[in-house]
């Protein structure tokens, strides 16, 4: 079915797929929540607020155990940077029809996947397109997130926790995957992985709390990145 480009309909019809995804990642999400206790009028919200699947779990860890505000707030920074420099790229993209009110209402939908929908069009991306390519997504991660912790209230509790490890599977799919196409990832990705474990299981490092955990190990795999692997620039004078 071919939609006229860069219309509301059309950026719906091209978020169905990102929304199926969302739906069956936050509906374990929820399901994770509500046995950790959280009422699911609370995980609505936070889903509402914040669409991001790794800023959200590492969130509700943090909530989980007792961390504080500072960590919440240096852990979302960390974890959800990346969407700065998706957000800088997309610009380029944009019509003159975006200014700064479209931005600031379309910046809330700048998902990993909706980036890459957007970027990959040949033209250039209008509001309208935009807010309908966010539609889809927005809907089904907070409808997905509010059945799961709805669910999770009334499925036996044997179930509920089969159906939470599917969250942590999703991740695994995220990480496995590109490190076994790129070895430098792999680089990155293992330091993160062995400072993670080593601070969850020494009991010497027992005082660290799990929003610092995360906050160090990926601060701890960014300079180790950075430094093994630097990004070549060219040179102006070369030009």
């Amino acid at each position: 079915m071919k939609f006229q480009k860069n219309t509301y309909i059309s950026g719906l019809y091209d978020g169905i797929p990102i929304a199926l995804g969302y739906l069956s990642v936050s509906f374990s999400l929820g399901i994770q929540a509500a046995s950790s206790g959280i009422p699911v009028l609370w995980m609505l919200l936070i889903s509402m607020t914040n669409l991001t699947s790794a800023g959200e779990k590492a969130g509700i860890d943090i909530i989980l155990a007792g961390g504080s505000l500072v960590e919440m707030a240096v852990t979302q920074l960390m974890i959800n940077s990346r969407y700065f420099l998706m957000s800088l790229s997309l610009s380029q993209k944009l019509t003159e029809e975006f200014n700064l009110p479209n931005r600031l209402a379309a910046s809330i939908g700048v998902t990993d996947e909706i980036f890459a929908v957007a970027s990959s069009k040949a033209h250039s991306v209008s509001p309208r397109y935009m807010y309908g390519l966010i539609t889809f997504p927005y809907i089904g991660w907070a409808l997905g997130t509010f059945l799961g912790a709805a669910a999770g209230n009334i499925l036996p509790e044997i179930v509920t926790n089969a159906l939470g490890i599917a969250l942590y599977g999703m991740f695994i799919a995220i990480v496995v995957p590109p490190t076994k196409k790129n070895p430098k990832l792999l680089a990155v990705v293992l330091p993160a992985v062995v400072l993670s474990c080593l601070i969850y299981y020494l009991p010497a490092l027992d005082f660290i709390s799990d929003g610092f955990a995360i906050i160090i190990s990926t601060i701890t795999a960014a300079i180790i990145g950075a430094l093994l692997f630097p990004v070549e620039t060219e040179d102006p004078a070369d030009e």
